[in-house]
């Protein structure tokens, strides 16, 4: 694969949002690279965050949920009511390949665990600073730049990749699992170690925001029995006239980045990232921010806000 393109770093991005170079580029292929928007104090206070609520939490009343993508050997979306109820909590999901055929782990709990979410941005102090108007680059001021009139966070998860075991996510769209009607969800994606091509760092299939429709929606089975995929009836893209349905067709680009970078990503955009057989963690940071004001987030979504609602920026 071919490697991703990289924007510069100027200092309107602190205070402006992106830049007008930035905006062009991110407009252009559906995701933009922002290296060093975190400084090594604030990763490495993420990383101690991160690493005590991996040593921390208790497997007493865990009830073992794995997450599954449904490209793993379970076959199915995870879906049972641990993870259908994480929307206002912080709860520890594992790696499928972390369990023996009889079910037992085979590695330590730390390193067992594929993702923690989905209410870091509200729970977590440190991830939750991430959000404040006062960090170096404040979301907020990134969504509006690229058109976000009322962004709202509606979940954040670290993800881990854990070495030897951590699983491949296929391609896919944000929009699908995060939808709104139009489609809004912009991903804001932190890298707290450096991700390479060994560890499964991200890949991207360039411009495919523009032409790959939100054809299908990940949300609750209408019987209560867990999670499934549906057509979606309503709109496939965000408003906008750059938008025409159309075979997705290119190569995919490898978004190898140091820790501390953010990598911006369109809610249409195909991406992905290959199971990671290495002997290094790529352990990152994600939010997911969606348009607040004239875009319906119905009550068939997998995740439902919690009762003070899904967080300003």
């Amino acid at each position: 694969m071919a490697p991703s393109r990289t924007s510069p770093n100027p200092p309107s991005v602190i205070e402006k949002g992106l830049s007008k170079e930035q905006l062009a580029t991110f407009e252009q292929d559906g995701y933009l690279i922002l290296p060093n928007a975190l400084d090594e104090s604030t990763v490495s206070s993420l990383l101690t965050e991160t690493h005590s609520m991996l040593d921390n939490f208790s497997l007493d009343d865990h009830p073992m949920t794995k997450f599954s993508t449904g490209e793993g050997k379970d076959g199915e979306h995870v879906g049972d009511e641990y993870f259908l109820n994480s929307g206002d909590k912080i709860r520890f999901f594992f790696e499928e390949d972390a369990f023996d055929d009889s079910g037992k782990l085979t590695k330590p709990k730390s390193r067992a665990i594929n993702k923690i979410g989905h209410y870091l941005h509200a729970l977590s102090p440190p991830f939750a600073s991430l959000l404040s108007p006062s960090s170096k680059y404040y979301p907020g001021a990134i969504a509006r730049s690229v058109g976000f009139r009322d962004p709202r966070c509606l979940q954040s998860m670290i993800i881990c990749k854990q070495p030897e075991i951590g699983g491949a996510v296929p391609p896919h769209q944000d929009s699908t699992f995060l939808y709104t009607d139009p489609p809004s969800a912009v991903g804001f994606w932190y890298a707290l170690e450096d991700a390479t091509v060994e560890n499964g760092c991200l890949s991207f299939l360039p411009g495919s925001h523009k032409s790959a429709e939100v054809d299908k929606r990940f949300v609750r089975r209408e019987d209560g029995m867990g999670t499934e995929f549906i057509d979606n009836g309503g709109m496939r893209f965000p408003v906008g006239k750059d938008y025409q349905a159309a075979e997705a067709e290119g190569e995919y680009k490898s978004g190898e980045v140091k820790a501390g970078t953010l990598v911006l990503i369109h809610g249409n955009l195909l991406h992905k990232s290959e199971k990671n057989l290495s002997s290094k963690g790529r352990i990152i940071y994600t939010f997911h921010v969606i348009e607040g004001e004239g875009a319906i987030y119905d009550e068939r979504n997998w995740l439902q806000p919690p009762k003070e609602g899904f967080t300003k920026l």
